[in-house]
């Protein structure tokens, strides 16, 4: 098992996210490292499938796992969930 995980740092105020990267990795990219994630088409994330990348690429632009991340309507749907959680 491969985990990416952090804590925050006191000194600095800065978090580190956690994340096991075999669960949402494609086994083919599980051993890259987290800037070649980046920079990988979106299906090297377990799930998604090319036909599924070609989709996020025609109607987004999305390109790379990057690209997917920097998405604002995926941020406004984080921080609509995490408004519902908290109440």
């Amino acid at each position: 098992m491969c985990a990416l995980r952090g804590e925050r740092d006191g000194k600095r105020g800065t978090s580190v996210a956690s994340i096991d990267l075999d669960k949402v990795l494609d086994k083919a990219w599980a051993d890259k490292s987290v800037p070649e994630v980046l920079a990988a088409p979106v299906s090297a994330l377990k799930g998604v499938s090319d036909r599924q990348g070609d989709l996020l690429k025609e109607a987004f632009g999305i390109k790379t796992v990057a690209d997917l991340a920097e998405l604002k309507y995926v941020g406004w749907a984080q921080a609509l969930a995490a408004l519902d959680a908290a109440k």
